[in-house]
């Protein structure tokens, strides 16, 4: 892929209407909202500036439209998910494939898993790109001794980079990690007002 390719990507879903051109990038987030809103922003000139308003969209969405973004994937070991797009759910298994846990560790996610969703009402979202299942373990252990804000920033991260990574995709832009797009984003998410 040359940035010439994703620049006729996204040259062409610059001019689709409004409601095709939420359609296609609905998959990259699962938010209907953030779709209709990036649409609207068009056009944008390069990959970079559909990041950025991807970014600041994202970050100023209500909690009820991350929650639509986050029932948008599987639970971590999982094909199926509360709402989601067949594109989302493919990329999803795409995204975990790398993971391959052994009987013990697919129990102990599964197990983690539920206490998630107990103590903080929704699916524990991790970008998983390039992670191995006992690395997703160690890190859902972690962020179960978050508080629930905490948390809510955190699992809105996460969303931040699955979104990014799966733009990417779409415009078939090389692939990283999610560690790696982390660390090429350093501007971490903020909440309105929130100092860095």
């Amino acid at each position: 892929m040359t940035t010439s390719t994703a620049n006729t990507i996204l040259s062409e879903w610059n001019g689709l209407g409004l409601d095709d051109a939420a359609e296609v990038i609905l998959p990259c987030n699962g938010s209907p909202v953030w779709a209709t809103l990036v649409a609207y922003n068009r056009p944008f000139d390069s990959p970079a500036s559909l990041f950025a308003v991807s970014d600041e969209i994202w970050m100023s969405l209500p909690e009820e439209d991350w929650q639509e973004a986050f029932d948008s994937h599987p639970r971590l070991g999982e094909r199926k998910a509360k709402a989601a797009t067949e594109k989302s759910l493919s990329w999803s298994t795409q995204e975990q494939s790398a993971a391959d846990p052994d009987d013990a560790v697919r129990q102990a996610l599964a197990d983690g898993n539920r206490e998630y969703e107990a103590k903080f009402g929704r699916i524990f979202l991790l970008c998983a790109t390039g992670r191995s299942a006992e690395e997703m373990l160690t890190i859902l252990r972690q962020r179960l001794q978050n508080d629930a804000e905490t948390e809510l920033r955190e699992a809105a991260e996460q969303q931040r980079l699955i979104t990014r990574l799966r733009l990417r995709k779409w415009l078939e832009m090389p692939g990283l990690t999610c560690a790696e797009l982390a660390e090429s984003a350093a501007d971490r998410f903020e909440t309105p007002g929130e100092a860095a």
